[in-house]
């Protein structure tokens, strides 16, 4: 009995168990009523994004400023936004672009009004005046620097037997014809006091490379010859000192002399409004001998002492900044740079610029070849690490990075080239065309001209270039550093053109080539040699006179 019992509400408690749970269970949603419900809340989600926007809308607009065109990627981190954002958006508008796009001002503009954005362009930067503009310095970070000392006149005056007396070396011995071809950077150490000098040529040939010389620096030494007087490149040198605004020092040479006339040189100098000082002006004449070394003394003086009077200064904390003195094509070491530093500190390492070459600097030299890691304000050293070689006088920038020195580089080349399709724009037009049929008579003497060093180039081009006339036009297609190649003679035998090689040979093949056709080709060391053998030339040429 007791057992039936117990069996009897086993089972009865089963029972409650299963008639427990199914009372409990929740009964099944209809789908119709889900769906409802999923709409309601997909309704409620839309009006909150809506009122968020309306408040956006309502917010201010946000001017930003951009350049003419930007990309997907740049225009989304001006708008605080992501980039895959703006590609939807774009998508929606049509255009399917990926994020690194570039958009163009109009098409941004529209995009950054659904943004609430408002965008300006930018004020398009000429970046060639970016680099000649400077930014000042102030005057707590100013330390002082040493002068920098140009060395100019007619040619055989004395001017680099006068610096080598300076620094007990000889240049001379080493140029052909004892005449500087090239510009030489040195430093003196005079008390103590570092001074940096700069021989510029002196022919009238190296008229744009003295030019550079006066530009980049703070004193002019005006070499005149005692027994010869104030020849026409003397006045080109004072020229070009007075249109830089440089300080003139005459150091009248030759004194050893027994023709040595110091006051017929200061008489003719008045005509060029340099008065002596004992004559009552403001210019310094020293008389000097670079043979006896007499007047040194006192040359060195008056150039420490002018340049107490400037008060030179620069920043020397900061990216180096400096002018490209001379650069050539080196065979084992790839472009080499003569540099003059001017304001910072150029350190090996330092991503540069000069002009159209950019690079990182490998090594660097001193003007004595010892092995320098940095270089300050008005120190030449010479650099390594250039891509290509850069044009003399060309302005040497240092950069944080690669990218920015790259990107700098690259329009200056947009830039140039820009120029020169312009420049190309106006030199044939249907209204000098006639004009140039009718002048077909016109004979042209085309020329190719290679040589050592970019500054040597500029010279010959220009020299040769003014020996045209109205009957025979002399014309540079091209000029170039390096030995003479066989692209050269290719172009020469195409144009039919003569090669010019100043201080260069040409190389086996180049050689060979010329040869088979027959292409002229001309090796110099003296300039004077090059420019007498095109004029005889063109006389040959012209028509006779009857």
């Amino acid at each position: 009995k007791n057992q039936n019992n117990a069996q009897n509400n086993q089972n009865q408690g089963k029972k409650d168990k299963k008639g427990k749970g199914k009372k409990d269970q929740k009964p099944r949603e209809n789908p119709l009523e889900r769906r409802r419900r999923e709409m309601e809340e997909e309704a409620a989600l839309l009006a909150e994004l809506e009122a968020l926007e309306a408040a956006e809308k309502a917010a201010e607009p946000v001017i930003k400023s951009i350049p003419a065109s930007i990309s997907v990627k740049e225009l989304a981190e001006v708008l605080g936004k992501k980039g895959s954002d703006l590609v939807m958006a774009l998508m929606k508008k049509g255009q399917m672009l990926n994020i690194n796009a570039t958009l163009d001002f109009d098409t941004a503009a529209a995009i950054a009004e659904d943004y609430n954005v408002i965008l300006e362009q930018e004020e398009e930067k000429d970046i060639l005046e970016t680099v000649f503009a400077e930014e000042e310095d102030d005057e707590k970070d100013l330390k002082e620097r040493p002068p920098v000392v140009v060395v100019m006149g007619h040619v055989d005056h004395g001017k680099t037997s006068l610096l080598d007396a300076i620094r007990h070396s000889n240049v001379t011995k080493g140029e052909a014809g004892g005449i500087t071809q090239h510009i030489g950077a040195y430093t003196v150490q005079i008390d103590g006091k570092p001074i940096t000098f700069l021989d510029t040529p002196g022919h009238e040939a190296f008229t744009a490379m003295r030019m550079r010389g006066a530009q980049i620096t703070d004193i002019a030494i005006l070499v005149v010859a005692a027994d010869d007087g104030v020849m026409p490149q003397t006045v080109e040198a004072i020229n070009h000192a007075k249109a830089a605004g440089v300080e003139i020092i005459v150091a009248i040479n030759k004194m050893d002399k027994p023709s040595a006339n110091p006051d017929r040189v200061k008489q003719e100098l008045v005509e060029y409004g340099l008065v002596a000082e004992d004559w009552g002006g403001q210019t310094i004449c020293v008389p000097v001998s670079a043979v006896t070394k007499e007047g040194l003394d006192s040359l060195l003086e008056m150039i420490i002492l002018v340049a107490e009077m400037k008060e030179l200064k620069a920043n020397p904390n900061k990216h180096a900044r400096g002018a490209i003195v001379e650069a050539q094509l080196d065979k084992g070491r790839g472009p080499v740079a003569t540099v003059l530093v001017q304001n910072g500190t150029l350190q090996v390492g330092d991503p540069i610029v000069a002009g159209a070459a950019y690079g990182k600097i490998r090594a660097m030299t001193d003007d004595k070849g010892r092995r320098v890691k940095k270089a300050g304000p008005s120190t030449p050293v010479e650099i390594l690490g250039l891509g290509d070689v850069p044009n003399a006088g060309e302005i040497l920038l240092a950069f944080d990075s690669d990218k920015e020195a790259k990107n700098f580089a690259g329009a200056f080349v947009s830039e140039n080239k820009n120029r020169l399709l312009e420049e190309t724009k106006g030199k044939l037009s249907l209204d000098n065309l006639f004009d140039q049929i009718q002048a077909s008579d016109l004979k042209e003497l085309p020329l190719i001209v290679k040589a050592d060093v970019q500054g040597s180039v500029e010279a010959v081009k220009q020299s040769l270039t003014k020996l045209s006339n109205e009957e025979v036009v002399v014309k540079v297609i091209h000029g170039g550093v390096g030995a003479i190649n066989e692209s050269d003679v290719s172009l020469a035998a195409t144009s039919n053109a003569i090669i010019i090689g100043f201080n260069v040979r040409p190389d086996a093949t180049a050689k060979q080539l010329a040869e088979q056709e027959g292409v002229d080709l001309r090796l110099y060391r003296v300039i004077y040699q090059a420019i007498e053998d095109v004029e005889a030339a063109m006389k040959g040429m012209l028509d006779p006179v009857f």
